[in-house]
């Protein structure tokens, strides 16, 4: 199955603010990812390529980046995600620019279920919050937008899971 995933916000600022909320991805100082919220985007160093990390279950490393302007991550995890995801800044009109993500992959085997039930609306929620955050952080008045039902219940499934899953690792090193 073939997906293509667009989030983009246009927003008042130069090239070169928007610009360091890509740079700055992963690092202690990143102001776009929504790490108050989600998993953390952490890489095995400074965003270059190569770097390799991920957030949450999803694995990837940099294949391309354009300081300033654009990054693009290659899939390694989940296993059926092919292709990568991206962020890119371009120039709009009247002195704004266009924050965009894009997500391009060919979903197989277990992904074909897994992204349309579980992935995608968690990633749709993430990216939206990103969104948000790039454009408080460059100083816009942003309402909090609200999480879909379903990903209220993803969210306290994978937490579930998660606290379970550390119970059970404490009690197997008794």
């Amino acid at each position: 199955m073939r997906v293509l995933n667009l989030h983009e916000r246009t927003l008042r600022s130069s090239l070169a603010n928007a610009g360091a909320l890509i740079d700055g991805l992963a690092s202690r100082d990143d102001a776009l990812w929504p790490r108050d919220r989600w998993p953390a985007m952490k890489l095995d160093r400074p965003l270059g390529v190569g770097a390799a990390g991920g957030h949450g279950p999803i694995r990837y490393f940099v294949e391309e980046y354009e300081p300033g302007r654009s990054v693009r991550f290659r899939f390694t995890r989940p296993r059926g995600f092919d292709g990568s995801h991206r962020f890119e800044i371009t120039q709009a009109v009247d002195g704004r620019v266009r924050l965009r993500h894009v997500l391009e992959m060919r979903a197989s085997g277990p992904a074909l279920l897994t992204w349309p039930f579980l992935y995608q609306p968690l990633h749709d929620a993430l990216l939206e919050d990103a969104l948000d955050r790039a454009g408080s952080t460059l100083g816009l008045p942003i309402a909090p937008r609200r999480w879909s039902a379903w990903v209220k219940v993803l969210r306290w499934a994978l937490r579930r899971r998660a606290r379970q899953g550390k119970r059970s690792r404490l009690v197997d090193r008794g």
